[in-house]
């Protein structure tokens, strides 16, 4: 028979559990935005997902973009538009907040009471598109960065306009949008609040394909021609590179002036999946069963991932060394570490230098040390928490 106090054990597991998990929480729409213009794919309101902050976090905000892949053309848009990636009509009512956005000192003990805010992804520009025309045909508007505008606007209004800390961050596709918005934020900021910005997965690089195709470069080049996006772009590289270029971090990062961190998997495996090996440069499939699981890649594949890495830490040069500028590179099969609870603080989660990733960003954010950290090469980290994929699931976006 269990007793009650083994009964009493199990249900503070559990809670804690639930608790590492995340809290669920509801979505808000910005209604006036679309008046503005401010509008997804579809010309629905944007939406984000804000979990209040308390006591002496009070006054401290992360605003952090969704991520989910771009559409490049009309046509791939509208395969996005009546989904959650183009319409806030089609987005669940509901997200969970762990990791980076948990409530919980025990699971995020620099940031749980802070203001959290969730941004969702509707636009596929990474919060950059400004076309003014609306073809009725297909109804599309590209809006990203009224989008992204109106969204800071109506925090603003909320009481950030109070803040004396406050983050940029997102993963992915989101990630990318706080690089390139990084600056952009801070402006729209007082003077007074001291602003930062994290950058998840958000580091993508102009690499050729397995087949040498420059496959990304011309798909980035089509991003920012469909949604308009030139003009929303830094001007320190439009200035000198063709607009499509100015999409990849690797052109913009040197001239950023706003602190900023990075946290990526030098393995990157969406970068792996949809630029290194793509579908379409893999036609009869032999890179299928690596990019579900690291562990079944050829020695072949992994010396191609080996170069990749390379390839990525001389990209990832260009961010150089000021204590301003933070970075944990760890060797890893992953893609966005820091909304999830087992890789941004659990007792198993990546460590560099002793480090979890939490630490890393806490102690950077605050100014209690700089970090500044590559890891060894694939498989050398044994922290690592390495993607396995299922086999019927839909693309990594």
């Amino acid at each position: 028979m269990v007793s009650r106090g083994q009964w009493l054990s199990v249900l503070i597991c559990v809670v804690l559990l639930l608790k590492a998990e995340g809290v669920p929480v509801g979505i808000t729409f910005v209604e006036n935005a679309v008046a503005k213009g401010a509008v997804c794919l579809d010309g629905s309101a944007p939406a984000y997902h804000f979990h209040k902050g308390s006591g002496a976090g009070i006054n401290n905000w992360i605003v952090h973009f969704e991520g989910g892949g771009w559409c490049n053309n009309v046509t791939s848009c509208l395969s996005r538009r009546d989904t959650r990636l183009g319409s806030s009509k089609k987005m669940d009512t509901q997200l969970s907040f762990s990791g980076f956005f948990s409530n919980s000192k025990k699971f995020n003990q620099d940031f749980y009471d802070w203001n959290r805010i969730k941004v969702r992804y509707c636009d596929g520009s990474s919060f950059t598109g400004d076309v003014e025309a609306v073809d009725p045909r297909t109804n599309l508007h590209f809006r990203g960065a009224r989008v992204f505008a109106a969204v800071v606007e109506d925090l603003l209004a909320k009481g950030m306009k109070n803040a004396q800390n406050a983050i940029i961050s997102g993963c992915s596709a989101g990630g990318l949008a706080a690089i390139l918005n990084c600056d952009r934020f801070k402006a729209l900021l007082p003077r007074t609040t001291k602003v930062k910005c994290l950058a998840d997965a958000g580091y993508f690089i102009n690499v050729k394909d397995v087949s040498g195709a420059q496959r990304i470069e011309e798909f980035y080049s089509q991003v920012v021609q469909t949604h308009g996006s030139a003009k929303n772009l830094p001007s320190s590289c439009t200035s000198r590179l063709k607009p499509g270029l100015c999409f990849f971090p690797q052109n913009v990062v040197s001239q950023i002036s706003t602190p900023i961190f990075f946290v990526n998997a030098a393995y990157d495996s969406w970068q792996i999946k949809n630029i290194l090996a793509p579908g379409a440069a893999d036609p009869h499939g032999q890179w299928r069963e690596c990019k579900l699981d690291i562990k079944n890649c050829s020695p072949n594949q992994l010396s191609v991932m080996q170069v990749f890495r390379t390839d990525f830490l001389r990209a990832f040069g260009a961010v150089g060394n000021s204590p301003s500028k933070g970075h944990f590179i760890d060797g890893c099969y992953a893609h966005c570490q820091t909304g999830t609870q087992e890789t941004w603080l659990r007792n198993d989660s990546p460590v560099l230098g002793n480090t979890t990733i939490a630490r890393a960003v806490g102690d950077w954010f605050y100014d209690r040390r700089a970090f500044h950290q590559i890891d060894c090469a694939y498989p050398c980290n044994p922290t690592c928490h390495n993607r396995i994929f299922d086999q019927n699931a839909l693309p990594d976006v």
